[in-house]
């Protein structure tokens, strides 16, 4: 069973009383940073956003990148770069496409509807290795592509592809 926040504050009242009967006496918010550091987290702001039932929060963000050929678009996202479809969706038959592609925890949506992103947007990924990467990616059949690594890139060591439709995806091993 997962905790929740609600949990996490009847811990803290539940320490605060029992500390009470051994004459010791804490704030109420002490009592919540010790739960917190028990819970694992640095702090009690920290515990109240990722707990569940903690104040709304952001997920995470999924690009959505322009795409205008379903086939070209499935070859460089998914037999070349080893993204899995996670699912995809057209209003009917011959509609424009609308795909969601997922490698590790990067999701990406790859859109063919008219408005859906803009050619040339920049998408920056983090990834464990660099090199790692470079070397499966050099060994796929992609004659014209064949990336190098920018080893003083600013976030860290980093591969710049570009898609077929001017998206630019910066593969980088973030530094730090």
């Amino acid at each position: 069973m997962d905790l929740t926040l609600s949990d996490a504050k009847a811990a803290a009242r539940a320490l605060r009383r029992t500390l009470a009967a051994t004459d010791v006496t804490i704030s109420h918010s002490r009592a919540l940073e010790i739960v917190a550091v028990q819970l694992g987290f640095a702090d009690w702001n920290i515990a109240s956003a990722r707990l569940p039932g903690g104040p709304p929060d952001f997920g995470r963000a999924v690009p959505v990148l322009r795409v205008q050929d379903e086939a070209l678009a499935r070859e460089f996202y998914v037999d070349y770069l080893g993204f899995g479809v996670e699912w995809e969706h057209r209003f009917e038959p011959g509609m424009p496409l609308y795909l969601r592609v997922r490698r590790g925890q990067a999701v990406l949506d790859l859109s063919e509807h008219h408005g859906d992103g803009t050619p040339g947007t920049v998408v920056w990924l983090p990834v464990a290795s660099v090199d790692a990467l470079h070397a499966e990616l050099s060994g796929r059949p992609r004659a014209r592509l064949r990336p190098g690594i920018d080893r003083d890139a600013p976030g860290g060591p980093t591969i710049e592809l570009v898609d077929p439709f001017g998206n630019v995806l910066r593969l980088c091993e973030p530094s730090g």
